[in-house]
């Protein structure tokens, strides 16, 4: 077909996804199909749920990517498929599905770290718009599961500098959400009402790190968040906020204003202002151990906006690279650009490869 063309397949939590990419930067389908309504319900992911739900959509996400790509397994150079690290069963379902694709084909396989999926979604955008990624780059990778910083040098070799010694960000922005009765995921919801309140209303700390400086704690913000919940009667407040949830399953924001006091403003404004303040002052220390020449953020946390505005507000002395939205949550066209690399070097996949929960990157 005059390209090389791979198709990705991520499952790692609660997102089955697929995409066919060609060249290494050119996205040609991209589909996703989301559980948030079958999880939402819970707070959280629940994996046994994930894992069916992945059962259901696999083949039809698969089969749907090819199709808006016009692509035939036989056009294929690899079958890229996320191998860890993610939640084991829901894990199972994408690579097994892989692993059936290759074996019926003949395609080969290639396995992914969803990490180093997450830092490709940049490149991959970088290179699409004739952006030069310099190398070595920063990457801070953030999400509901993840909170890293990797030092990424030219060849995709990575070493980690720090990561989070509990909470992962998005956890922490997702946990506060359900505590403060917004739902899950809660991040979203904080980041649309944050720029409504007082950044500076509630004072947080966070302790001094012993060891790794540019290691990450979130756990001791969210118990503050928590300690000032409960020094407050908010049950009503927080129980009129329930209901709207149940009433609308997706409240506008000014709906959300309504059922927010200026005092809770404060609390999510303060929250998210900390948050960002530690994920940039942390890169910015790592950066400069290091000698970076630019920062790339990604992960799901990379949508929100008040970290993309302070990011940017900071004027750091490299370029700053997001994804786009769509590539910033987990998605199957990450996973098929990192894939390109290790198809030039060769580095395929046997049809024994297991699912890696805890799989690490560097």
């Amino acid at each position: 077909m005059g390209s090389v063309r791979i198709l990705g397949i991520e499952s790692s939590c609660d997102e089955t996804a697929a995409s066919v990419v060609t060249d290494g930067h050119r996205v040609l389908s991209s589909v996703v199909a989301s559980q948030m309504a079958t999880h939402g319900k819970y707070g959280g992911v629940v994996p046994e749920l994930a894992s069916r739900e992945h059962l259901r959509a696999i083949v039809p996400v698969v089969r749907e990517a090819l199709s808006e790509s016009g692509t035939r397994l036989e056009d294929l150079a690899a079958i890229a498929a996320t191998v860890g690290p993610g939640l084991v069963g829901s894990l199972l379902v994408g690579l097994t599905y892989a692993k059936s694709l290759s074996f019926a084909s003949g395609v080969p396989l290639i396995a992914v770290n969803h990490v180093e999926g997450h830092i490709h979604a940049v490149v991959l955008e970088a290179s699409r718009d004739g952006l030069a990624v310099e190398y070595p780059a920063l990457a801070l990778v953030v999400s509901g599961g993840h909170t890293h910083l990797f030092e990424v040098r030219a060849g995709f070799a990575y070493r980690l500098l720090g990561k989070t010694r509990d909470d992962a960000a998005g956890e922490a922005f997702d946990k506060v959400g359900k505590l403060l009765g917004y739902g899950y995921p809660g991040g979203p919801v904080i980041d649309r009402l944050a720029p409504y309140g007082d950044p500076q209303a509630v004072r947080f700390t966070f302790a001094k790190m012993k060891g790794n400086a540019l290691d990450f704690s979130f756990s001791g913000l969210k118990t503050a968040v928590l300690r000032w919940v409960e020094s407050r009667d908010m049950a009503a407040e927080i129980a009129a906020r329930r209901a709207l949830l149940r009433e609308h399953s997706d409240p506008t924001t000014e709906q959300w204003l309504e059922a927010t006091p200026r005092a809770t403003l404060g609390l999510l404004a303060s929250f998210q202002h900390a948050v960002i303040d530690e994920l940039l002052k942390r890169a910015a220390a790592a950066a400069e151990q290091m000698g970076a020449r630019c920062l790339i953020v990604s992960g799901g946390v990379a949508c929100n906006a008040g970290l993309r505005a302070a990011a940017v507000a900071a004027r750091l002395a490299y370029p700053v690279y997001f994804p786009s939205p769509g590539l910033s949550t987990d998605n199957a066209a990450m996973i098929a650009a990192a894939a390109f690399p290790k198809l030039a070097r060769g580095e395929f996949a046997g049809l024994d490869i297991a699912a890696q929960a805890n799989l690490t990157l560097a």
